[in-house]
């Protein structure tokens, strides 16, 4: 309901009506409040009884108060589009012709700034429901009665709004300049209406009309509509890659504020899409433990002794021993913290609006998000020594060694995320039946999708096999498939080369990615992630054939 009411009686019968009138009842009120209006003369004054009463047709017991009739006129207008408003009426149940503002603008060839000016001055508007949404319309009846009580002022007002073919040329080659120099909408629309001697609102309709009629030659293409989240993931994608809201405001030609907006509400989608689920602990509602869940690491006294790593080990192997151990305290002092971060940026996301999302709530969220991948990664480098001894429990000859541990990494990250820390159980136990599991699954399947194309040649080669292993010989072949993918990955642009490093996790320093998270780190959805990524597969696969990288030693 409008808050803009001059008298509080009118408001409070305008209230009534759209809390309990029927619907009929609306319409018949809506009509005679119409046909009071054309009578009202704004120098008299009307008692409120006998407005009521000519609305109504019923007169209220209340003490006798007079209404300026200019305050009536006003307040009837609002009383009529607010009770039409409340009934609901599709503009397909009614009986006669119906007008939106913009075409009864172009019946008169006025701007709309004129229909809302006729509207103050008595011109009786109306709420419609047109396709699905409420609209500001005007009933036929209703134009004929404005235009037969105010014929001079619609003729003055076509006159003055009336454009000729020329100066609607004009104005659409002024505005294409300006919008190819950089001006931004408001900025041209206010410099031609001062040049050509007409209203703003006059220009912006003339431009939005052009840009309807002719969407392939638009002068604002980004303003004929809605911006699609496609252009609101560009706009938020360059923002984060330092582009100044001054230049993107020109570009897309938005507002400043805007084009904030937009970067707020792209944003907070992508906060609404983290993954924050955590296993919750009664501690974790309990204000006072705070500073107890956020405090230091514990001292592990025992890890002070450095672990020399096993001779003839590859380097990636021989690093791991770098990463001390976690004993018992300090495992269960990480994982509190880590699903403590997540719980608490969980319920601050609660809050989150899309539309209203304010930035300091964002930053806190995604510090406390990144402060919990922080904490997973340094529980997952301590214990990928336990990754290594049970991989070299179960590879064979026919398997690559460091496929099996890229795949039991995996599974000791779904392991962090799914370990409830409070049950008292070591995380090493929880996590080598996670990864065992998955080889259990994995190795058989491996066996048979090996046994569909294995031949009499290869069962005899692989009885002759040899299967003492070289150390050095496993990090010379591991550094030519370094070498080699690095020489493969060349052939693909950088956003490529992104998704592909991210995706299978050739970053040893940092976890493979989901297609959602890939996609929030690049501003675009994962969608479009997972094509560029299949675009990319399809050119490695020409790289990789070129450079022979499948075929087996000797081969010619």
């Amino acid at each position: 309901m409008h808050s803009e009411y001059r008298t509080t009686r009118i408001r409070e019968l305008c209230d009534q009506q759209v809390r309990f009138a029927p619907r009929h009842k609306k319409l018949e009120q809506a009509a005679a409040a119409e046909k009071l209006l054309a009578e009202i003369e704004c120098e008299r004054k009307y008692s409120y009884e006998y407005l009521c009463f000519r609305i109504t047709t019923f007169r209220p017991d209340v003490s006798r108060s007079l209404i300026a009739g200019k305050d009536a006129f006003h307040d009837l207008r609002l009383f009529i589009e607010d009770v039409t408003d409340s009934a609901d009426i599709h503009v397909k149940e009614l009986g006669e012709p119906v007008y939106t503002v913009e075409q009864l603008s172009q019946r008169f060839n006025v701007s709309t700034k004129t229909i809302s000016r006729w509207r103050q001055l008595g011109l009786v508007s109306r709420r419609f429901i047109y396709d699905g949404r409420k609209r500001v319309a005007f009933l036929q009846g209703s134009v004929d009665r404005f235009v037969a009580t105010n014929p001079q002022r619609v003729q003055r007002g076509k006159q003055f709004s009336q454009l000729t073919d020329q100066d609607r040329n004009e104005i659409i080659d002024r505005a294409r300049r300006l919008a190819q120099a950089g001006s931004c909408s408001s900025e041209i629309t206010r410099r031609i209406a001062s040049h050509v001697n007409r209203s703003v609102e006059t220009i912006r309709y003339t431009l939005k009309q052009f840009d309807e009629k002719n969407p392939q030659l638009a002068i604002f293409p980004s303003t004929t509509g809605r911006l699609t989240p496609e252009t609101k993931d560009q706009i938020h994608q360059r923002y984060r890659r330092g582009t100044s809201v001054a230049s993107l405001s020109k570009q897309y030609h938005r507002t400043p504020s805007s084009i904030h907006r937009i970067v707020n509400e792209v944003r907070a989608l992508r906060i609404l899409e983290l993954p924050l689920d955590c296993m919750h602990n009664p501690i974790f509602d309990k204000p006072r433990k705070e500073t107890e869940i956020m405090g230091p690491l514990p001292v592990n006294e025992s890890a002070s002794r450095k672990v020399r790593p096993p001779a003839g080990l590859p380097h990636y192997l021989a690093a791991l021993y770098e990463v001390p151990l976690l004993n018992r305290e300090q495992e269960g002092h990480l994982f509190r913290k880590y699903n403590y971060l997540k719980h608490k940026a969980a319920r601050l996301r609660e809050k989150i609006d899309p539309a209203r999302a304010r930035s300091t709530a964002m930053d806190e969220i995604e510090n406390l998000y990144g402060a919990a991948v922080a904490i997973k990664n340094q529980i997952v480098q301590a214990n990928l020594r336990l990754v290594v001894s049970i991989a070299k429990r179960h590879v064979s000859a026919t398997q690559d060694f460091f496929s099996l541990v890229s795949d039991g990494n995996m599974s000791l990250i779904r392991a962090v995320e799914k370990f409830d820390y409070a049950r008292g159980n070591k995380f090493s136990t929880y996590a080598s039946w996670a990864i065992m599991k998955n080889f259990a699954r994995t190795i058989p399947h491996e066996h048979k999708q090996l046994d569909r194309f294995r031949t009499s040649q290869e069962e005899f080669f692989t009885g002759q096999h040899d299967a003492r292993t070289d150390q050095y010989m496993l990090e010379s072949a591991q550094l030519q498939r370094q070498s080699q993918i690095g020489t493969i990955l060349s052939e693909l642009d950088e956003r490529e080369q992104q998704i592909i490093v991210s995706r299978f996790g050739l970053n040893h320093s940092v976890e493979p990615q989901t297609l959602k998270e890939v996609g929030l780190e690049l501003g675009v959805t994962k969608e479009r992630v997972r094509q560029i990524e299949a675009r990319a597969i399809n050119k490695l696969r020409v790289a990789a054939q070129h450079e022979n990288i499948d075929a087996p030693e000797g081969s010619h």
